[in-house]
């Protein structure tokens, strides 16, 4: 209950804070008509600086609604009416065609800002089903799975969705963890279904199979099966597959398997600040795997107390800043190595916005996995940190 009355508290304080600011702005256009008019009255009649009052409409509607457009539209008529009396007559040819223009831009006007609102509200009205839709399909990860701390985010490259063909999930086995990360082919809203078919088959085949390379297989069946459903029109039967990283985190040991489907190698940081990434020998993507008769044997690495392990999808590596270069994950992480999950992402995001200068041209998934050192006898573990599930 009391959280309930702190974001109430926060989100009326923030709709305050807006309408204050808002009113502050409305400032400029009102002092703009005031200079202009008063310009114009004290100039010669052959100088006209009433046109120049469509500025102060124009400029509301950068900021206000259709509401307060109009208001600032109507005050600038009225201006302009003002000057046509104390400056040559209101019936002046000259005066009627200024008065008349003026309306008609400030009506134009007013009608974009009931175009750009009405199109704002379709838009929040898709980003809402998109959120939820992301809640449904990608479950935020806990903070702690077992011994583990854990941490995801996840960067859309589409403006309207919170959510594309990048995947992850994590579930707790009787003695470890298994973690899977992937990238079904595409990108945007039209991925999503795929996402959902591999994910859910992941949930369910997880806590069935002993081993990784049975998962792996089981994974492989449930994307060929469903293939047929989503080929098109333009056949592109067969060429609908993901890449997929799977691992199996042991609670008693430092061996880690992993079993790579087309996807790139998670990054090992070790406390001693060094970045390596994991020697893999990757079988095909799932859904083509069938016809390359795919070798699911696991590679095995060491993920010692105190490592992380950071896992991520080709939408991190393959972005590009204004130059063309791609995003140097490993050179970027190597000062955050000591960081938890939750503040290296952190980290990553925002370096990874600024690199690509605030747009991603494809999505990005990425997964942090830190195992604590072992606490002494008699010291509790420590609270994880909060993980807060994938970020827009």
């Amino acid at each position: 209950m009391h959280s309930e009355k702190v974001g109430f508290g926060r989100r009326f304080a923030g709709l305050g804070q807006l309408w204050r600011s808002r009113y502050a702005l409305l400032v400029i256009p009102l002092v703009l008509i005031v200079v202009i008019t008063v310009v114009d009255l004290r100039s010669p009649a052959d100088i006209h600086l009433g046109p120049a009052l469509v500025i102060a409409p124009a400029i509301t509607a950068s900021f206000a609604g259709p509401r307060l457009t109009g208001a600032m539209g109507a005050l600038a008529l009225a201006a302009q009416v003002i000057i046509a009396v104390f400056h040559g007559g209101l019936t002046t040819t000259n005066h009627l065609v200024q008065i008349v223009t003026l309306a008609v831009l400030s009506v134009l006007v007013v009608c974009f800002c009931l175009v750009r609102e009405r199109r704002d509200r379709q838009l929040a009205k898709v980003r809402s089903v998109s959120e939820a839709a992301q809640h449904v399909l990608l479950w935020p990860l806990p903070d702690q799975i077992g011994p583990l701390q854990i941490s995801c985010l996840y960067l859309a490259a589409e403006e309207e969705a919170r959510i594309g063909g990048d995947l992850y999930a994590a579930t707790r086995t009787e003695d470890g963890v298994r973690v899977m990360i992937g990238d079904v082919r595409g990108k945007g809203l039209p991925a999503v279904g795929e996402a959902a078919i591999l994910l859910g088959a992941f949930r369910e085949a997880a806590h069935q199979h002993a081993d990784l390379p049975a998962l792996a297989a089981a994974l492989e069946h449930s994307i060929s099966r469903y293939e047929a459903d989503f080929a098109t029109s333009d056949g592109d039967a067969g060429e609908h597959f993901a890449t997929a990283l799977l691992l199996e985190i042991p609670d008693r040991s430092s061996a880690t398997q992993m079993i790579s489907c087309g996807h790139p190698p998670p990054l090992l940081l070790t406390p001693d600040h060094s970045v390596s990434p994991l020697s893999l020998h990757p079988a095909p993507p799932l859904g083509v795997a069938a016809m390359a008769a795919a070798d699911h044997t696991p590679d095995v690495a060491a993920f010692h107390a105190g490592d992380t392990l950071l896992l991520y999808t080709d939408g991190v590596i393959e972005a590009r800043d204004h130059d063309g270069d791609f995003y140097p994950l490993p050179e970027r992480i190597a000062n955050w190595t000591d960081s938890s999950p939750d503040v290296l992402l952190h980290h990553i995001r925002r370096d990874l916005l600024a690199h690509v200068g605030g747009r991603l041209d494809d999505d990005a998934a990425l997964v942090a996995i830190h195992r604590p050192p072992t606490p002494h006898p008699g010291h509790r573990l420590g609270k994880a940190f909060h993980a807060g599930g994938s970020r827009q």
